[in-house]
């Protein structure tokens, strides 16, 4: 299942350093606004020592972990929702995402010039997040006035339809995002069939300077008050940190500098794992001689939903899974000393996965 989450922000804030840094995809980085033109995807993995852990008791040379695809989006001006600048190709990129990573410049740089002329990032803040509003109001009216039609006429889907884009329409003059509305698990299908960009889930991440790092600034803790107010994640990083992390190959070396600047582990990892809690995701493992491997489910997911991740076959023609936990097999040591135990459960179409199962499906088709 790809994750896909789109960097997106004012130029000049960082976007295209930290897709770098990440991805070490090698997107054109410079001084000056639209150096992103096309969106460059890159993809990384989510860390987890769990992996290790798995490898640890069942030997295999192929480790696979969960990855999440990062999109870099080309800046984004004040009057993109009219299509100033790359406006039009920006709202076009940014709605075939599953998430939104909202860059915020929080370092002060003379060298680097802002698009607004200084550095505040609230104001940063709602000009993108204005552009967005704008774009969805457009969306929503255009939904609104399809629907009215076909629903004089008594048709009960349009009708539906009409009134979850109404409540969309009031919620924007509201100046509030589509995420804020309260929703049925059908009138929210209705909001992402919209294509609604405000329906999205946002990460803001705070891009500081390198001797900020590890303790944030005065202007990441603005982001940092604002993103709680709104229910959103923010994250502390600085790209250049991240840049130079990246260059370094030996993973002790890595932790070693992480150490000397005050930090556990790397933006990328962080970031990593805030997607994945932003979006409800979770992973589960499986385990043989040929591969380790982490697969992504939507938490809730069930045993056949989880096999279809691999292969609809396997959804298809579910019979039973069998599944343990990592802990019980570092305790018992193999398959077979879980099956002594009475540690390998069978598992039926109604159970729910949890995070951190390993499982093995049987199926037929």
């Amino acid at each position: 299942m790809a994750l896909q989450a789109g960097i997106v922000g004012l130029p000049n804030v960082g976007k295209s350093t930290l897709f770098n840094a990440l991805t070490a995809a090698g997107a054109e980085s410079a001084n000056y606004p639209f150096c992103t033109i096309e969106p460059n995807v890159g993809v990384i993995t989510v860390p987890d020592e769990r992996l290790e852990r798995l490898q640890a008791v069942i030997a295999t040379k192929k480790v696979i972990p969960a990855v999440v695809e990062i999109v870099d989006i080309a800046g984004l001006v004040r009057g993109a929702s009219k299509g100033e600048g790359l406006g039009n190709q920006f709202l076009g990129n940014i709605r075939a995402t599953n998430a939104i990573l909202h860059v915020v410049r929080c370092f002060d740089d003379d060298d680097i010039e802002h698009v607004e002329g200084s550095v505040d990032p609230l104001r940063d803040i709602e000009t993108i997040e204005t552009e967005l509003l704008l774009a969805d109001l457009d969306t929503a009216t255009k939904r609104r006035d399809r629907f009215s039609k076909t629903a004089k006429s008594g048709d009960k889907d349009a009708k539906f339809h009409l009134a979850v884009a109404e409540r969309l329409l009031e919620l924007f003059d509201q100046g509030l995002p589509a995420r804020a509305g309260e929703w049925s698990d059908e009138e929210w299908k209705s909001v992402r069939e919209a294509q609604v960009i405000t329906s999205k889930p946002v990460l803001y991440v705070c891009n500081v300077d390198e001797g900020s790092a590890a303790t944030g600034n005065a202007h990441a803790e603005k982001v940092a008050a604002y993103a709680a107010e709104r229910g959103a994640g923010c994250i502390v990083l600085s790209g250049a940190i991240e840049a130079e992390i990246a260059e370094i190959e030996d993973p002790e070396e890595q932790a070693v500098f992480l150490e000397e600047i005050g930090l556990s582990e790397s933006g990328l990892a962080r970031m990593a794992r805030e997607v994945y809690a932003l979006l409800g995701y979770q992973t589960y493992f499986t385990a043989g001689e040929k591969e380790i491997r982490a697969w992504t489910v939507k938490e809730g997911a069930t045993a056949p939903q989880a096999a279809g991740v691999i292969h609809s076959d396997f959804e298809r023609g579910f019979i039973k899974a069998e599944v343990y936990r990592l802990e019980d097999l570092e305790e018992l040591g193999s398959e077979a000393g879980l099956k002594a135990a009475g540690k390998l459960r069978i598992e039926g179409k109604a159970y729910v996965v949890q995070d951190g199962d390993v499982m093995h499906f049987r199926f037929n088709v």
